[in-house]
């Protein structure tokens, strides 16, 4: 006996696979940067994958309004190295004052991650 498919069926079998693209066109594997320091500004990136992390781009914005956006000016940036069991970059001290956040953009296999803001560069 032949069994029919259902317009239901292949909607749902659709969107299944439309969520499962969505999902991985997102990033890869998750990152997570952090930032800090009150002179030298530096930070570690975390991931599940090593290769998300080691040699991994970091680079540092300085935050022109409440919230980070395109109008905000790249200070410095550093690639990630081992040091230890974590992977740290580190930009040195920018020489100016005032909010920053890190950025790890997205690569092939990993998501990208910005940092929450921070006050600092105080020289």
């Amino acid at each position: 006996m032949r069994k029919k498919i259902t317009l239901g069926t292949v909607a749902i079998v659709s969107g299944v696979l439309a969520l499962s693209g969505v999902a991985n066109a997102g990033g890869g594997a998750p990152t997570k940067v952090t930032i800090e320091g009150t002179g030298n500004v530096f930070g570690y990136v975390e991931s599940t994958k090593k290769s998300c992390m080691n040699d991994r781009k970091v680079t540092v914005f300085k935050q022109k309004g409440a919230k980070g956006g395109s109008d905000d000016k790249k200070v410095a940036s550093d690639n990630a190295s081992k040091s230890g069991d974590k992977y740290i970059w580190d930009v040195g001290n920018p020489g100016i004052q005032g909010k920053f956040y890190a950025r790890a953009g997205a690569i092939p296999g990993c998501a990208a991650d910005n940092s929450p803001s921070v006050r600092t560069g105080r020289v």
